[in-house]
């Protein structure tokens, strides 16, 4: 990290690059929250004083050495509550490092697309939708998931409200009020956030949703699109793997598995529900870095250049 002076009325800030012997250095202190010695400098202008942490996003937080155990809890099925009482922390402490860790987890993953995408962009795209619930199967969540078939990289996610229907419609109807379907607005985002990562011509894998076709030429007209008829869920899987000799969405179901097993709140039987939609979209957050980084194979560029053919 490249130093500079903290004081945005200082001298030193008008310099276009300016060198190290702008700063002096000032001892150092202790940092009792990760137990490192942090060294200080001082500017020779202003006389302010910093650190390398000043401009750390961690810049003055508390409990240092609970961020990576709680990312790694929160991706392997771990809920929050229990989390807490495995590191010894307070429940507060928990949700507010969680949101900390999703918003940082957001940045991380804009840049690795960035980087991995940009030059090369993709010839073939899988999405569908998974669904989940806040706070009761009453109040449906649909989350649209975009992936790399190759390397199963998560690409793209967005998370809206639908209405509940079969068995629950009735229920939900009278209990909670008519819901509204906000799918096609989450379509429409989804489909133009995945422009600057795809080629014009890319060709897209999906179910046989009457809907997709729709958004799949507003946004890219040139593109074709592979629907696939969908089969009944297997026992295993979370029931996302479907009884086929042959998937073609294998690698999306197999992501949409993986998202079931991983994270608390998706589990097919469970009683820790989301309770509101901004918690499921930090933890799906949370969840795709790592889940690109850490549980799939690294990323190629030949793998990426395969993806048509």
């Amino acid at each position: 990290m490249k130093l500079r002076c903290p004081n945005v009325n200082c001298t030193s800030a008008q310099i276009p690059s300016p060198k190290l012997e702008h700063f002096a250095k000032n001892g150092s202190y202790f940092r009792r929250t990760d137990s490192k010695w942090v060294e200080r400098f001082a500017c020779s202008y202003c006389r302010k004083s910093f650190s390398y942490s000043t401009f750390n996003p961690t810049y003055r937080q508390k409990k240092r050495r609970i961020s990576e155990p709680l990312r790694l809890l929160l991706n392997s099925g771990v809920s929050q509550r229990r989390a807490a009482k495995i590191l010894k922390v307070n429940e507060k402490t928990v949700v507010r490092r969680f949101r900390f860790l999703a918003q940082q987890a957001r940045l991380q993953h804009e840049m690795w697309l960035t980087a991995q995408y940009q030059d090369q962009r993709l010839n073939f795209v899988q999405f569908d939708d998974l669904e989940t619930a806040e706070h009761t199967k009453c109040k449906p969540l649909s989350v649209t998931l975009a992936i790399e078939p190759s390397t199963r990289k998560i690409l793209h996610f967005q998370v809206s409200r639908m209405p509940a229907k079969g068995l629950l419609s009735r229920i939900a109807l009278k209990k909670y009020g008519p819901r509204m379907d906000e799918r096609p607005k989450a379509w429409d985002k989804f489909m133009e956030a995945l422009k600057p990562i795809v080629h014009p011509q890319v060709i897209f894998a999906s179910d046989e949703n009457p809907h997709y076709p729709k958004y799949i030429k507003k946004h890219h007209p040139l593109s074709s699109h592979h629907r696939t008829k969908g089969g009944r869920g297997s026992v295993s899987g979370q029931g996302e793997l479907k009884k086929l000799r042959f998937d073609p969405l294998f690698s999306l179901n197999h992501t949409c598995a993986m998202l079931r097993a991983n994270l608390n709140r998706l589990f097919r039987r469970t009683w820790c529900m989301s309770k509101t939609i901004q918690g499921l979209i930090d933890h799906l957050s949370l969840y795709v870095i790592y889940h690109n980084l850490v549980l799939t194979p690294p990323h190629t560029a030949a793998i990426t250049a395969k993806g048509g053919s």
